[in-house]
Formats: structure tokens, C-alpha cells, sequence
């Protein structure tokens, strides 16, 4: 279950990404031009929320499904920004692309995420495993995954393809909080 704080300023969260903008955005925190944007996707309705949740099987975390109606539907943040709750990337090329088809197929986030530890490379275990969808896209086969369901739902695991395997991080508040400096 997901134990961080559900409630989000987001007026907060929104100043805070104008002062970084102004200030020009350090590498970690940033939208990728052309991409995902400098600022966020307006929020969404409780009713959208429930739609996708419906749709897919599921109840959001709750640091997540709050962040989406407070403060908004993806945008700027960690990586190459953080992808709003239906979207998908606009060049079909991208690995990107492919690994948010995945995610958004029907049965996938309400299949149990199966890992509670690390999984190492070389691993026999699938690149995109059920019960998380993916957020973030940091580049070069790197992502975050915002686990679903499962024992670990609402932490955002961190998935390096290529050299690390997938490892578990923080909950969803705490993940994206802190790259703005906004902790309690």
C-alpha cells in the first residue's frame, strides 16, 4: 500500500516548477522540448480518474491518483517528464512508445506486480513486468515504473535495461517531491 502523504499542494508543485523554469531546469527535473513540456498537463477530473481505473481494473495509489486531480496530469518532472495517465509518446519509433502500449493493454496493470526485491541483469524476467506502468522515460533504456498492484503498489521502481535491472525506489510523493525540494 501506498504510505505517502495523498494530499499535494499544488500551487506549490506549480510555483516551484516556474521558479526551475525561470531559473533554467537542472538535469534530473525537465521536460523534453517538443516532448512532454516544461510545465504540467492540467489536472484531471475525479470521473476521468475512475474511467481509467474502471478501464484498466485497478485503483490508482493513492500519492498518484491525487497528484493527477491536484496538481496535474503529467508534464514536467523527473527525466524526460513524467507522461500523463493515458498518453502516449508521439513518435511511434520510440522504445518509449512500445513499453506504454504494453502498460495500457487491457489485464496488464491489474495483474500483480510480482517482484518485492531487486532484479539484477542478466535476468530471465520480462523487461515490462504486469503491475506497473511506466512514468518516466530518463533516456537510453532507462524508465521509472509506478507500480499498480502488488504488495509494493505506489512506489515508483526504477528500470535501467540496459546496466541495472529493476530496482525498487520510493513512493510516488516522495519520488517527485524531491527533486523539487518540497518534502515536509
Amino acid at each position: 500500500m501506498d504510505p505517502s502523504p495523498t494530499a499535494w499542494d499544488g500551487p506549490a508543485v506549480h510555483a516551484a516548477l516556474a521558479a526551475r523554469a525561470t531559473a533554467g531546469a537542472p538535469d534530473g527535473f525537465r521536460g523534453r522540448e517538443g516532448h512532454l513540456g516544461d510545465v504540467l498537463r492540467p489536472a484531471l477530473g475525479e470521473s476521468e480518474v475512475r474511467a481509467f481505473e474502471r478501464r484498466h481494473g485497478v485503483r490508482l495509489p493513492p500519492s498518484y491518483r491525487s497528484f493527477l486531480i491536484e496538481v496535474g496530469d503529467g508534464g514536467a518532472g523527473p527525466g524526460f517528464g513524467v507522461l500523463g495517465l493515458d498518453q502516449l509518446p508521439e513518435d511511434e519509433e520510440e522504445a518509449l512508445y512500445g513499453e506504454r502500449v504494453d502498460c495500457l493493454r487491457p489485464g496488464f496493470l491489474a495483474t500483480p506486480f510480482p517482484y518485492r526485491a531487486a532484479v539484477p541483469l542478466p535476468s530471465r524476467e520480462p523487461l515490462c513486468p504486469p503491475g506497473a506502468l511506466v512514468i518516466t522515460d530518463y533516456g537510453g533504456g532507462d524508465y521509472a515504473r509506478l507500480v499498480v498492484t502488488g504488495p509494493c503498489a505506489g512506489q515508483v521502481w526504477h528500470d535501467d535495461q540496459v546496466w541495472g535491472g529493476l530496482t525498487p525506489g520510493p513512493d510516488f510523493h516522495t519520488w517527485y517531491t524531491r527533486r523539487l525540494d518540497l518534502r515536509p
